[in-house]
């Protein structure tokens, strides 16, 4: 049996999908004390449970959090609390890795093929291991400070050798 809380924002959107993930994964989804989610099944039916429960906790919709389920699709967060203090940071932060009406998180994902999710106080990865790694060394230059040019140009550099492997 696998627990996770998720934010209470997303409970609903759970609930409208929770028979639909139940089906896919073959376990059974509870959602209990508000938003305590509780998970059970065969061990990898709950693993796939759970990590397209967080990812719906973490901003996904359930179109992407599906992705999940196959070998392929991996996921990746990065916690800001734990990175940062300062709750202040934390939103300039979030506001650079979306940009100016979302641009800067539309090219992240255009270029490396993932898809990313900015929510509460958590960045949220969606892809294939390479697309991961791309989107990751964007999100990376950003964290610390680093310009949007630069971001981009390690971001396409990266895809260009992996393109080439």
């Amino acid at each position: 049996m696998e627990q996770l809380l998720i934010p209470e924002k997303r409970v609903e959107l759970l609930k409208d999908v929770l028979k639909r993930v139940e089906k896919a994964t073959g376990c059974n989804i509870s959602i209990e004390e508000g938003n305590r989610v509780v998970i059970s099944g065969e061990a990898y039916a709950e693993y796939n449970g759970k990590n397209i429960v967080q990812a719906i906790g973490r901003g996904f919709d359930y179109s992407k959090a599906m992705l999940l389920l196959s070998d392929e699709y991996f996921s990746k967060y990065i916690n800001m609390k734990e990175l940062f203090k300062n709750e202040e940071h934390i939103r300039r932060i979030k506001a650079r890795i979306i940009g100016r009406s979302g641009k800067a998180k539309e090219y992240i994902e255009e270029v490396s093929g993932s898809f990313v999710s900015v929510y509460g106080n958590t960045i949220g990865i969606i892809g294939r291991v390479y697309e991961i790694e791309i989107a990751s060394s964007a999100m990376q230059v950003l964290l610390e400070g680093g310009t949007h040019k630069k971001a981009y140009r390690i971001m396409e550099t990266l895809r260009r050798k992996k393109r080439l492997e």
